[in-house]
């Protein structure tokens, strides 16, 4: 089976999370100006694209993006799909046959399908209900991933999704898009940039189907 990319593009004019720092690509050196390489620098904030939120990000004594174990990163993830809802739900996972066994959760959702075509950041995406991550956490698993740039609703009161599942030691990637993943079990590698004692990372991540 092939590898599926499950990573957004890093690119200007992508959508960013409102209040984030947007991507920003400077050319330094050009060889069609003349110089001897082509040399470039980056610019973006710490949860841009496909990304990876650890505890420090909400829990003040929580491990940073550096610290995160790779074997929660890399391993066998089971894929849902939660089409047609503005909220992922505790009734509907429990709803969708998640296997006892499933340490790694991807959830895919309309957000996968069409809303990363978008420039502009939707503030309608679907997101993680407070209680659906209360359902993680009681279920043992200890990676989810969601399709778009956060698990929490957006202009939420609080933020009790990241809190439930960061003060449980859960890692969040945010930003997949899971369009071409079937619901069932995929090889999951996912791996964020190891930049020492911050509150997240970018991330290449990628999955292929299990037979």
């Amino acid at each position: 089976m092939e590898w599926i990319d499950l990573t957004v593009p890093l690119k200007e004019g992508m959508p960013n999370y409102p209040g984030d720092q947007p991507f920003r690509l400077r050319p330094l050196l050009r060889i069609a100006e003349g110089k001897v390489c082509n040399l470039s620098a980056i610019e973006m904030g710490t949860h841009t694209g496909t990304h990876v939120d650890p505890p420090w990000h909400f829990i003040p004594d929580g491990a940073t993006v550096d610290q995160l174990s790779l074997d929660l990163l890399i391993g066998r993830a089971y894929v849902v799909s939660v089409r047609g809802v503005p909220a992922v739900t505790a009734d509907a996972l429990q709803a969708a046959g998640i296997p006892g066994d499933a340490e790694r959760l991807l959830i895919q959702t309309d957000n996968s399908f069409g809303v990363w075509e978008k420039p502009d950041f939707q503030p309608d995406f679907v997101y993680l209900a407070p209680d659906a991550a209360e359902w993680i956490v009681s279920r043992g698993i200890q990676l989810v991933g969601i399709d778009y740039l956060s698990v929490e609703q957006f202009r939420a009161p609080e933020p009790r999704a990241h809190r439930t599942l960061l003060g449980a030691g859960i890692i969040i990637v945010e930003g997949l898009n899971l369009r071409e993943l079937e619901p069932g079990w995929v090889r999951f590698i996912c791996l964020p940039l190891r930049i020492e004692g911050v509150d997240g990372a970018p991330a290449r991540a990628v999955a292929r189907r299990l037979e």
